[in-house]
């Protein structure tokens, strides 16, 4: 993956005042994570801000601890792309512990408010299918669940 200097794009966290938790607690839950840098700014419209470089599973991201100005909301996520149900499982059940919402259709939030999908990556292969009847049944399945369950999409989706 980019380094922070060779990435185009990287996203970029803004929280109240839980940079530096946040961006430790998504270094626990991903493998091949790490925080690369902590930079506290002083005298700044905000007070004292820390910025938080970090990487997840490689990716580049920035965040800042800068105040209450803005919040996150669903129109923003990201999506983890799992092997298989343990993987969704242990996703699922770690970012969503200790005050994180669960939601519809894989989604959920975490206790800092940040929105994730945790899909199986075998639903983009089925979300491509031309077969409407396919795509219906897959999709009156998932509407069903909170969290995905790779067998059940998989049986809905061949009809079984």
């Amino acid at each position: 993956m980019a380094s922070f200097q060779q990435a185009k794009i990287s996203p970029h966290l803004w929280f109240d005042q839980e940079a530096v938790e946040a961006a430790d607690f998504y270094t626990q839950v991903f493998d091949n994570s790490k925080i690369v840098n902590v930079t506290k700014i002083e005298d700044t419209p905000s007070g004292s801000v820390d910025v938080v470089n970090f990487e997840l599973f490689g990716q580049p991201f920035t965040a800042i601890s800068a105040g209450p100005f803005f919040t996150f909301n669903e129109s923003i996520s990201f999506v983890i792309h799992c092997e298989d149900q343990a993987e969704i499982d242990r996703y699922w059940t770690a970012l969503s512990q200790d005050g994180g919402e669960e939601g519809q259709c894989g989604w959920l939030k975490d206790k800092f408010g940040l929105s994730w999908q945790i899909v199986p990556k075998s639903m983009d292969t089925m979300m491509r299918s031309d077969d409407p009847v396919k795509l219906a049944r897959l999709t009156q399945c998932f509407l069903t669940m909170t969290r995905l369950e790779i067998a059940a999409l998989e049986r809905a989706f061949r009809g079984e």
